[in-house]
């Protein structure tokens, strides 16, 4: 009997185990989040909580709007909330007039805080020699204010002090303090102005490509901490932390992470009171992708990562993608009071607003050509979204109807070293033309005669493991589709210093006022397996 009652209570507890394994794997799993947050370009960010929510804000230089503010409420799903301008300067370069370009250039670096119940955004920009501080009560509905003044203060960090005073902390090495006038209108004459970090790379040696800047400054339980990124030759992108008991110094320095390039960012905290460094990561042709990385306070020192890495999973919410939240489809059909265009459209410099419509055919977006250029980089009015990682595809249709000879409309891969598919007209005949410019100079690879007057095309972009490469496509059915030219190679350059953007475009290599109309932009963070 007492070997039956054992075999019988063995056969119980297996099935028992059997039981609680299959209720654990029919469960559902707390999903946790993964780094990269965003693969996808938002590089130099700012980071603030107010209440439980977070606002970020990034660099996109030339594009109009610009100083784009997103908000998150778990520091993983973020989704663009506002701009804090529609045009930096009405100049020639910002323009794209008179030859003169500002890729690369435009607003740089931001720093962004939120104090007596104001928010402010800042900003800089070599091209105008000027700083830029943007004001609002509502981040997200505006409006915004703006005072500027010179000089021009390189990668400044905003900070307001407990007992009132106003400063910006800035530079490249030799790291300099100033102090701004209360109404944040420019530097305060007679007012605190000298370098309180000379040379703030040393702490990461003394063979540096990149010396110490991206300077952004926090106060922490009443000490002052400074947050910047330098690089030292034949190493990667890292992290340096000065701290200090005074605002002025002086300051002591470590280097507070050195792993996959990951650096340039600051501290942010959680309602539950857990630490994060949000940094960003050069990963190719995609961008700079935004990374998050645990931060545990140890002797008084911010110590970032785990065992002094970068986590691939975080201890937070899982991503619902980055659709629509930072790139979204767009059939172009506006209800009444909906703004023309959703936030995740940025025009590729200031855009001339008399020469594209979504009312004079209603469910199209139009671009008419206002003027003649030499080539894509040139043209005007040229509308963009992001790319996203790991890999993603964009579709679109529109209507050559009113195209002129000259004429040259379609579907981009914005960067120094484009690709683009569209439709050439060429004395009085259309033709679908593939463009590759990875060589730094535009050859036109493949042209297919069209004998209709819609046309879809389809660019597919490869970011896995940065392949970075993209493929164009046709239809004229939208179902069937066909390649067209060869791969681009995609490569970030500094010129333009971004990530690639798809772009819908039309510019006029002849004589103005011809147009097309856009149907739709369809984006997909998969790219389609053609049959």
């Amino acid at each position: 009997m007492r070997k039956s009652k054992t075999r019988n209570l063995a056969g119980l507890s297996l099935r028992c185990t059997f039981v609680a394994g299959l209720i654990a794997a029919l469960a559902p799993r707390a999903e946790t989040a993964r780094n990269p947050i965003v693969h996808a370009d938002v590089p130099d960010m700012a980071m603030i909580r107010v209440g439980d929510t977070y606002y970020m804000s990034s660099t996109t230089m030339h594009m109009s709007p610009g100083l784009p503010i997103m908000k998150s409420k778990d520091l993983v799903n973020w989704q663009i909330a506002s701009y804090a301008y529609d045009i930096l300067e009405d100049a020639d370069d910002l323009n794209l007039n008179n030859g003169k370009s500002a890729y690369g250039r435009g607003s740089w670096a931001s720093s962004l805080r939120f104090h007596n119940g104001t928010f402010f955004a800042t900003t800089f920009a070599g091209n105008t020699g000027k700083t830029y501080v943007y004001a609002t009560k509502d981040i997200e509905k505006g409006p915004w204010t703006l005072v500027s003044f010179r000089p021009s203060l390189h990668d400044h960090s905003l900070f307001f002090d407990d007992d009132g005073r106003v400063y910006m902390l800035y530079g490249v090495g030799n790291l300099r303090l100033v102090e701004l006038e209360s109404d944040l209108s420019g530097l305060k004459p007679g007012g605190l102005d000298q370098v309180v970090i000379t040379n703030a790379s040393r702490v990461a040696g003394e063979n540096i490509g990149l010396p110490a800047e991206g300077s952004q400054l926090f106060k922490v339980n009443g000490r002052y901490y400074l947050f910047n990124i330098t690089w030292p030759r034949g190493g990667m992108r890292t992290v340096i932390v000065h701290r200090a008991n005074k605002i002025t110094g002086p300051y002591e320095g470590r280097v507070a992470l050195q792993d996959k390039g990951v650096a340039q960012g600051g501290l942010i905290d959680t309602p539950k009171g857990d630490w994060y460094a949000y940094l960003f990561r050069d990963y190719g042709a995609v961008g700079r992708i935004p990374y998050l990385v645990p931060v545990k306070w140890e002797d008084g020192w911010p110590v970032l990562g785990v065992d002094g890495k970068v986590p691939d999973a975080l201890d937070l919410p899982e991503s619902k993608g980055l659709i629509p939240g930072i790139v979204a489809s767009d059939e172009f059909e506006r209800k009444p009071g909906e703004p023309s265009l959703p936030l995740v459209w940025q025009w590729n410099h200031n855009p001339d607003n008399r020469y594209w419509s979504l009312t004079a055919r209603p469910g199209f977006l139009r671009l008419t050509t206002g003027r003649v250029d030499p080539g894509f980089l040139s043209a005007r009015n040229t509308l963009t979204q992001r790319t996203i990682g790991p890999e993603c595809s964009a579709t679109i249709a529109f209507d050559v109807a009113n195209m002129k000879d000259g004429d040259f409309a379609g579907l981009a891969l914005l960067q120094k070293n484009y690709g683009l598919a569209g439709v050439k007209t060429d004395a009085s005949a259309n033709f679908i033309v593939m463009v590759n410019a990875q060589s730094g100079s535009p050859t036109e690879v493949e042209r297919v005669p069209l004998h209709q007057k819609t046309v879809f095309l389809r660019a597919d972009c490869n970011f896995k493991d940065m392949v970075d490469e993209a493929k164009f496509f046709y239809s004229l059915d939208g179902r069937t589709w066909t390649a067209i030219g060869n791969v681009l190679k995609m490569r970030y350059t500094i010129p333009h210093f971004m990530g690639y953007r798809f772009a819908l475009f039309n510019y006029a290599a002849k004589s103005p006022g011809g147009f097309v109309d856009f149907d739709f932009f369809r984006v997909s963070d998969k790219i389609p397996r053609d049959k």
